[in-house]
């Protein structure tokens, strides 16, 4: 059964036929979405909804429609308002629908489980060989191996999920039949797809084999990272500055343990002693604008730092995001077993 099916009735349906409905959701969100004839929706209804109704005379055999609330709050594909979504969680507004241009529900959020709704699709590029952890890596590819009591690459499945990023490609190269199994037995009602990567091309190469994106901007990520990033901040923040490109980056310094002298060529200027330089490092984690993508060339090593220079050789924007969370890139041993004793603190 679709699991959007308990929360819609059909129009016909009458007063007390409705309460039935509301009854079986028991301790779910009391909240049912009525359609018409052609699947549309035309309104919502609560218990309060057809209480208010009752008091005024109306009788349980009356048609749900002198019930329900035609002035419904709704998401509409290809017009997400981050803003409108914090707005409605504001209003304790639970279950928000998903409506096609047609006002047909493609999909129900919870907006008690949801971080936020984002209008972006994501790529997972999931085809190293993982050398440096070997040999954990010869017979198992890096995204599955568990930190914790999960693979690597579910924790960022998961966040993304959380965030409303509903259609996700995996590039897979190495070991790929491993990831395909895995996510066609652990991700059945999912938008999730296995790209395979035809050879080895790159941190950003394989995204051309990806064949349709849903919407205007793309999400690219590397599926071995441990993170917290707030992606509705990451992709506010791109959104505000009008980028074409933002890199999400994490803080970086290096202490020097020595004196360090200020020069003009032979003569000294200065001296800093054991200073401390701080710098953003590239974190791995992309939002794009779709169309640029265009830009990749096909079957060419291409890694994702060749693109940010062909981007800002170009003239297009490209800005950074500093992360503030915890970020850990699981490409060595030390930082496969300190994101073991991480999420145990989670």
């Amino acid at each position: 059964m679709d699991a959007n099916s308990k929360y819609i009735i059909d129009e016909n349906l009458n007063i007390g036929e409705a309460l039935v409905s509301l009854n079986q959701l028991s301790n779910d969100i009391l909240t049912l979405f009525v359609v018409d004839g052609q699947g549309r929706m035309v309104g919502s209804l609560t218990d309060g909804d057809i209480r208010r109704c009752l008091i005024k005379g109306v009788t349980l055999d009356a048609p749900v429609s002198l019930a329900m609330n035609r002035n419904f709050h709704y998401l509409q594909y290809g017009n997400i308002s981050i803003d409108e979504i914090k707005t409605l969680k504001s209003k304790k507004i639970v279950l928000l629908p998903y409506l096609d241009c047609d006002k047909h529900i493609i999909k129900i959020y919870n907006l008690q489980k949801q971080k936020s709704i984002l209008p972006v699709d994501a790529v997972l590029m999931a085809g190293g060989k993982g050398l440096r952890l070997r040999p954990l890596t010869e017979t198992v590819p890096k995204p599955l191996l568990k930190v914790g009591n999960k693979p690597i690459i579910d924790y960022n499945i998961d966040r993304l999920i959380e965030y409303g990023v509903d259609h996700i490609s995996i590039t897979v190269n190495y070991l790929k039949e491993q990831i395909e199994s895995y996510i066609a037995e652990s991700r059945v009602d999912s938008n999730i797809r296995c790209v395979r990567e035809p050879q080895y091309l790159g941190t950003i190469g394989s995204i051309r084999f990806v064949e349709h994106f849903h919407h205007d901007t793309v999400l690219v990520m590397n599926s071995d990272l441990f993170t917290n990033i707030n992606y509705e901040d990451f992709f506010s923040h791109f959104s505000e500055h009008q980028a074409d490109m933002s890199v999400a980056a994490v803080p970086y310094s290096v202490s020097v343990p020595y004196g360090i002298f200020d020069l003009e060529g032979r003569e000294i200027r200065g001296i800093k002693e054991k200073p401390t330089f701080n710098y953003y490092a590239n974190a791995g984690i992309y939002l794009i604008k779709k169309d640029l993508l265009e830009l990749i060339p096909s079957n060419t090593f291409f890694d994702a730092t060749d693109f940010l220079n062909l981007l800002i050789s170009k003239g297009y924007k490209v800005i950074r995001y500093p992360i503030t969370g915890y970020w850990l890139d699981i490409g060595k041993f030390e930082d496969f077993d300190k994101a073991q004793e991480l999420v145990n603190h989670l």
